[in-house]
């Protein structure tokens, strides 16, 4: 570590970056080679400047944390350096292959803007004015700050968030420990729609998708060839090669949508009337699985009521597409059952109707009798299976305060764990139930990632303390008053990832670089200080990971070595067919909805338009990146440096709107000037504009003025039974610059 910058020190962001970091040897090293873009690095190692090298000393089997998916990964490293990372064949999320974001995590791990040692803020907030101090000083500090806050106004008064992670468990532990019950995840601006509607039809958050022998496939705006899930995406195009046939419902010419079999450009907000209307020709014309409805769901009679009025032909007059279309895709739907699956979808909380729509789609899967069904739908996705030890901790503290977020006091059907993150902002400002102190905020971005920046810089301002605990000084950390540096995903251990049916490891590739640490190692720190010793019983990261393996009869050596284990299969894998809600089936008619006032079975919901002189305001992911936090990725950046905003040539000819121009997009929340795509590959009365770019922290110097927020745009509209944020009811004009 370079002495250039002593403890003690106070200094702006706007240093050299090598005078800032004062890169290590190791580096340096890594950071000159040809996998990372030339002349903004140090002097490389003697090695070809454009090829990494053809041997390494070794391969590390870990974990990747460039998104949510987590695949697995192998990362091969010379001289104490990573110079290339490949997908682990034995990981089910990877399959052997990383996407772009994966392969680039090498320029995360030593990207010049990495936080390297605890700072505490040194001027006003956002002024780039920072003091460099010792690990005990900061946490002694958080400390000191956290206890006079809970005794002066009680532990509520102190909010916690996270993205979904490994380390997710100890962070939740430290905020119970604490006796908070405020805690936000990101969910609420993705999927609560998906998931509480599942959670009422299956008794789980989301089914599996079995693409092996699926023989039809509907996606409602999902975009898998750039959204990428790595191994469903690689599922997908397979099934494609096989010929399945895959209908996409999108307003937007997506990637995906030019694989597709089918584009369908539906417009915005009406997804619902869609499957409501495939629900109508299912149930009329006796295209569904009579036997299956009859044994394993609840409730088809109230639904094949409710769907009377939603003929092909009133769908069309909402959706744009031809009652023929939706007749004829119908019934192509049930020849090909049960070897075909509506997707449930991710990010489909895009209007407050977007929780009905997922009811509905729900519902066709359901009569479709596609459960446990070769190219169907099946139980536990994603992570489950295998029991691991757990670590001993007392009891948590009693909480009775109300929670920011509404949880469940306003929004009744919403897991504790998963929460209505946009509402924390709001309920900051308006200072109810009851007024908030502090954050701490791990591994997440809300100034950067919530709508209505500006509200949230607002909501930031009205509190005493915040901290972070991040890789990299993002728009947060740049407003927050203490950053933490946690150590990247390739230098540190997590707790360990059961997936399936086995276990698998995140350890260090390299040793971390300054000193960043792991989280596990930061909850217990940090615990300890606070007074909450007893709940962090283990004595390091290696100790807290043979604990979890005990159960198991497999060593962390092993599993270090192999990078995953599977224990032998359990005796009865085909247990009676039962779903995890009151009724034990499938409900259809759900008793939980009607007794919190909403209707029982899947209803029309009539979504808001745009004025004539109006857009709807898309948002959607792109191949190169994730969400708002990968944008600093120097790799990812030459391949995605900034966004713009597409519009279709039409609407752009009647405004003399060139494609490059500079143009103004304008909603309710905010103005933002940003160049312009023409294009005929989206509806008429649509923009989209790609999120995450537009960040305001000058700690990420890449990314620092590139492109424009859509969180400057967004207006926040709160769907009342899922909590999900309305992103595309957002409405916009554009007009020259």
């Amino acid at each position: 570590m370079s002495d250039e910058i002593k403890v003690g020190d106070v200094f702006p962001w706007e240093l050299s970056r090598r005078q800032f970091l004062g890169l290590s040897a190791t580096a340096a090293g890594a950071l000159a080679l040809g996998t990372l873009p030339r002349g903004s690095s140090p002097a490389a190692p003697a090695c070809d400047a454009h090829m990494p090298p053809v041997k390494f000393d070794r391969e590390v089997y870990t974990l990747c944390e460039q998104c949510v998916w987590r695949c697995g990964l192998r990362a091969k490293v010379l001289d104490g350096k990573v110079y290339k990372l490949d997908g682990n064949p034995h990981h089910p999320h990877s399959n052997g292959m990383l996407c772009p974001r994966g392969q680039a995590g090498i320029a995360a791990l030593y990207d010049p803007d990495r936080l390297q040692f605890p700072m505490i803020r040194a001027g006003d907030r956002g002024s780039g004015l920072w003091k460099r101090v010792t690990w005990a000083e900061a946490l002694d500090y958080t400390a000191q700050k956290m206890q006079a806050l809970k005794e002066q106004y009680g532990a509520e008064s102190m909010i916690f968030s996270s993205t979904h992670n490994l380390a997710q468990t100890q962070f939740e532990n430290l905020l119970r420990a604490y006796g908070s019950p405020n805690y936000g995840t990101q969910r609420s601006q993705c999927f609560n729609a998906m998931i509480i509607a599942n959670l009422l039809t299956f008794g789980m958050q989301e089914p599996d998708r079995d693409y092996s022998a699926a023989k039809y496939i509907i996606y409602a705006g999902r975009n898998l060839a750039e959204a990428i899930s790595n191994s469903e995406t690689q599922a997908m195009i397979e099934a494609l090669a096989r010929g399945a046939r895959v209908v996409l419902l999108d307003p937007r010419f997506t990637k995906s949508a030019s694989k597709a079999t089918e584009w369908l450009p539906i417009r915005p907000g009406t997804d619902l009337a869609f499957f409501l209307a495939m629900l109508n020709v299912l149930i009329a014309e006796g295209l569904y699985d009579k036997d299956f409805v009859g044994q394993h769901t609840l409730g088809f009679d109230e639904v094949a009521q409710a769907i009377k009025p939603y003929t092909p032909e009133w769908a069309a007059s909402k959706t744009e597409i031809p009652a023929a279309t939706i007749r004829r895709i119908a019934r192509e739907f049930a020849l090909a059952a049960p070897h075909a699956f509506v997707h449930n979808n991710w990010r489909t909380s895009n209007f407050v109707n977007s929780f009905q729509a997922e009811r509905a789609m729900a519902v066709v899967n359901a009569i479709s009798g596609n459960w446990q069904q070769p190219g169907g739908l099946f139980p536990s996705a994603g992570e489950s299976g295998v029991a691991l030890g757990s670590i001993p901790q007392p009891a948590y503290p009693r909480v009775t305060a109300l929670r920011l977020d509404g949880v469940p006091w306003k929004f009744p059907l919403v897991p504790l764990e998963i929460g209505v993150f946009q509402e924390v902002r709001d309920a900051i400002l308006a200072e109810k139930p009851y007024p908030a102190r502090a954050w701490l905020v791990y591994r997440q971005n809300p100034i950067a990632a919530l709508p209505e920046r500006r509200k949230t810089l607002q909501a930031f301002g009205k509190l005493d303390f915040v901290v972070t605990i991040d890789t990299t000084m993002n728009d947060t950390a740049w407003f927050g008053d203490v950053v933490l540096p946690e150590a990247s995903y390739l230098e540190r251990y997590d707790p360990l990832a059961v997936v399936g049916d086995a276990v698998f490891i995140r350890q260090p590739a390299v040793p971390a670089i300054g000193e960043s640490k792991s989280g596990l190692w930061i909850f217990k720190e940090l615990g300890t200080r606070l007074g909450l010793k007893d709940y962090f019983q283990y004595q390091d990261e290696e100790d807290y990971l043979r604990q979890q393996l005990k159960p198991l009869g497999i060593t962390l050596e092993e599993l270090k070595t192999k990078g995953h284990y599977r224990p032998p299969a359990s005796a009865d894998a085909n247990a009676e067919l039962k779903f995890d809600t009151p009724s034990g089936k499938i409900e259809l008619s759900s008793a939980s909805l009607a007794k919190a006032n909403y209707p029982a079975v899947p209803v029309w919901e009539e979504p808001p338009a745009p004025l004539a002189d109006q857009f709807y305001l898309l948002t959607g992911k792109v191949a190169q990146h994730t969400q708002c936090s990968t944008q600093n990725n120097r790799l990812l950046h030459e391949l995605f440096p900034r966004n713009t905003v597409w519009i279709h040539t039409t609407p752009a000819a009647e405004r003399g709107i060139k494609d490059g121009d500079w143009v103004w997009v304008e909603s309710q929340a905010g103005k933002v000037k940003i160049h312009a795509t023409v294009t005929e590959g989206i509806r008429p009365d649509c923009v989209y504009m790609t999120p995450g770019f537009g960040h305001l922290s000058k700690g990420t110097r890449t990314s620092y003025g590139e492109g424009v927020s859509d969180s400057d745009l967004h207006v926040t509209f709160t769907d009342p039974v899922s909590g999900g944020q309305a992103l595309s009811q957002t409405f916009v004009k554009v007009y020259n610059s």
